[in-house]
């Protein structure tokens, strides 16, 4: 691939800041607080989780901002799900002046719908192209046109249960195909071969799509899909997914299809962490919560580690994926402002601070690791293997990163019907080719770098 779109060598983890409970939004038009009687400056406001994390964020971001400015005060509002109130809050013509979101496909939905502010005046002004890595800045155009700032690079390995491992002599498989032998050997021994869940998060069902396409039938046909140069229901891609879905009828992801349709995030974390489950297919944001599971504070004296996740070729192959983006409300009476605090935010002083401080991703921006202090060994290696790999052209797409937003939700919500003998995979596939055509032809389609 050429140069410009090359993954840069940083080192992210993710976060998990926002929390699955519901809360109605306020009608509060953006910036309409205006000059704020206390202190003369302007006010903008951002929405933030109800978590330890979010009071993190707040101490480290935005009261390190409003102490140096002169001119803006950043108001942070605490909401119990942030992503469920900015929805129907932008859609009223009110909400936060800065519009957090899961990742670029979803930050599509709320550009269609004009929701959302073009940023590419700002580019220049505040040097964001120097700031971020051009290949990611791009995942956040749409239709030409700027929309969002990515928040988190990430990617999805296999973690495994070292201690259950070693214990069993099981060996963290190399290739698809060991994989498979692998999971059946694990099942024989009356051992669930996979954790999981889709209780609590159906979105999560994309997880493994991204994984089993990518890796079964390989990124340089999962991006020639995209681009539109073959259909989704290509062969290789059909058997994508007939892999996924035969360890999951096997009963190989929680013991069975309904035990993890049913599992929500503490049941499947807690059978990987104490061993009835011995391997996790998840992203890096599983660094943000490991310590709930796993360690001596939490009672568990078991290891864990990772090995990429296999392909079929066996070569090293990493899904890159944009977890969350920011985006400034379309009536925001103070984009200029907004625009200021992002540019804050997201600088290398703050984004390492916010790592090493509140333990959320770093965004993809022009950063030395030798900024970064504190992260886990076993975290470190996989950025740094991933930039490896990504140097040599061995990186995949994640679903809510470069796929347009009707096609993202068909993927993760229309599997279960293949999971439960609804639909086949052929079945399934022809649906999103469908949906993926439309989108398309109505220009809806999320901008893929060049490989």
């Amino acid at each position: 691939m050429r140069q410009q779109h090359r993954l840069p060598r940083v080192l992210s983890i993710l976060a998990i800041v926002l929390v699955t409970s519901c809360a109605a939004p306020q009608a509060t038009a953006p910036g309409s607080a205006g000059e704020a009687a206390a202190t003369g400056k302007t006010q903008i406001t951002m929405w933030v989780g109800t978590t330890e994390v979010a009071d993190c964020v707040i101490k480290t971001a935005v009261d390190s901002f409003n102490e140096q400015s002169s001119t803006i005060e950043v108001i942070a509002d605490k909401k119990a799900d942030v992503i469920n109130a900015v929805r129907p809050a932008l859609a009223g013509g009110a909400g936060p002046d800065l519009v957090p979101t899961h990742g670029p496909a979803f930050v599509a939905e709320l550009a269609l719908a004009e929701q959302v502010l073009p940023l590419d005046d700002f580019v220049d002004d505040f040097g964001w192209d120097e700031l971020f890595v051009p290949w990611a800045l791009n995942m956040g155009r749409i239709g030409g046109k700027l929309y969002s700032l990515p928040q988190e690079l990430e990617t999805v390995v296999l973690y495994y249960n070292k201690t259950l491992f070693e214990e069993k002599g099981w060996q963290p498989p190399k290739n698809m195909d060991e994989l498979v032998a692998l999971a059946d050997q694990i099942a024989a021994e009356g051992v669930i071969p996979f954790a999981g869940q889709a209780g609590e998060c159906k979105a999560c069902n994309e997880w493994y799509f991204t994984e089993f396409m990518n890796k079964v039938a390989g990124p340089e046909k999962v991006y020639r899909a995209l681009k539109g140069e073959i259909s989704w229901t290509d062969p290789d891609f059909v058997r994508s997914i007939e892999i996924l879905n035969e360890l999951m009828q096997k009963g190989y992801f929680m013991g069975s299809v309904e035990n993890f349709l049913a599992a929500n995030f503490d049941q499947f974390s807690t059978a990987f962490a104490q061993g009835q489950a011995a391997m996790n297919m998840e992203g890096t944001w599983f660094y943000g919560r490991e310590g709930e599971y796993f360690g001596e504070a939490v009672g568990n004296s078991n290891e864990w580690d990772w090995v990429p996740m296999p392909s079929s070729s066996g070569a090293s192959i990493y899904s890159i994926g944009i977890g969350g983006t920011q985006s400034i409300n379309k009536n925001s009476k103070h984009p200029e402002a907004a625009a200021e605090f992002l540019t804050h935010y997201f600088s290398p002083e703050i984004q390492a601070k916010l790592f090493s401080d509140c333990r959320l991703a770093v965004a993809p921006i022009r950063i030395e690791a030798e900024e970064m202090q504190g992260i886990d060994p076993r975290i470190a290696a996989i950025f740094a293997d991933m930039a490896d790999s990504s140097d040599a052209g061995n990186y995949g797409y994640t679903t809510w990163t470069f796929f347009p937003p009707k096609s993202d939700v068909y993927i993760y919500e229309e599997i279960e019907k293949v999971w439960v003998g609804d639909m086949t995979a052929e079945e399934y596939l022809a649906g999103l080719d469908r949906i993926f055509q439309e989108e398309m032809l109505a220009g809806q389609a999320l901008d893929v770098p060049d490989r």
